[in-house]
């Protein structure tokens, strides 16, 4: 009789989490899709913010050189600012990572986006960083990190964890380990394949909105598959789609937005990347 009412309770709390799941949508205005997320946007600020530090160490901690430090937010404000995700309410940073061997970028909910400066040494222009960088915002806006842990069986507590974190007030057991969960998941998460493709997508149209050719996504893309051919495996790769797969989706892109060819004003910025980052490495 005991195992009957324990099934019962078990049954009872995956029920509420799927209908918890289910009932929450929202629309996103950017990509236009309805996604399950039981996060708003400033809960999502936090709980990034709050995993910053832990993610940070994971890679080493923060790069000690300020002027790389400086560039690497110029270049990714840039694309934020000049492009279709500033209409987003994420106020982004962008910080390098002192890991020298980790081919690596990711980002957590909210805005917060991280490149390892192993990336940053095999990139040869501007382009290819806001390439990186505009890749991570579209994991961003596409509120992809929140969509993940929706599914997650903490998830219909992790809101008012978050809100009784952020105003300093007394937090249940049952909270702090729901906050304790998310963060670790988020700090080790890798998105699926269709999250790569839509963040390849949202990446191209970010960085051509600022002005950069977009052929430095795909010279990105040829980079890292190049990488783990010759035994040096990009993280950037772990579960991502093929790279070839994506090199063609991506020229394909490319033809299809600018039918006429690339227009010169669209620029890569090698000399200035090549000024600013290949003499300090």
């Amino acid at each position: 009789m005991k195992s009957l009412v324990r099934l019962g309770i078990v049954l009872a709390i995956v029920l509420f989490g799927l209908i918890t799941y289910c009932s929450n949508t929202s629309g996103n205005l950017l990509t236009g899709e309805n996604q399950h997320v039981q996060l708003s946007a400033q809960q999502e600020i936090f709980l990034g913010r709050r995993a910053k530090r832990q993610m940070a160490a994971q890679y080493g901690g923060l790069h000690p050189d300020t002027l790389l430090q400086q560039y690497v937010s110029q270049v990714g404000q840039q694309v934020v600012a000049r492009s279709s995700a500033s209409k987003t309410p994420y106020p982004f940073e962008f910080h390098l990572l002192h890991d020298t061997q980790t081919i690596n970028a990711v980002a957590l909910p909210g805005g917060q986006v991280f490149l390892t400066v192993a990336l940053l040494k095999r990139l040869t222009s501007e382009a290819q960083l806001a390439a990186v960088l505009g890749h991570e915002v579209g994991h961003v806006v596409a509120r992809h990190g929140a969509e993940h842990l929706a599914k997650q069986s903490f998830s219909p507590i992790l809101g008012t964890a978050i809100d009784a974190a952020a105003k300093a007030t007394e937090k249940s057991e049952q909270q702090e380990e729901a906050l304790k969960q998310a963060i670790n998941q988020l700090v080790s998460l890798r998105y699926g394949r269709d999250d790569e493709l839509e963040g390849d997508r949202l990446g191209l149209r970010f960085m051509t909105e600022a002005g950069y050719d977009p052929q430095g996504i795909v010279q990105l893309m040829q980079m890292l598959s190049a990488a783990r051919q010759n035994s040096q495996p990009a993280a950037f790769f772990s579960t991502h789609p093929s790279p070839d797969n994506r090199v063609k989706r991506l020229q394909t892109l490319i033809t299809q937005t600018y039918p006429q060819g690339t227009p010169r004003s669209l620029k890569d910025n090698r000399e200035t990347f090549a000024q600013i980052v290949q003499t300090r490495l």
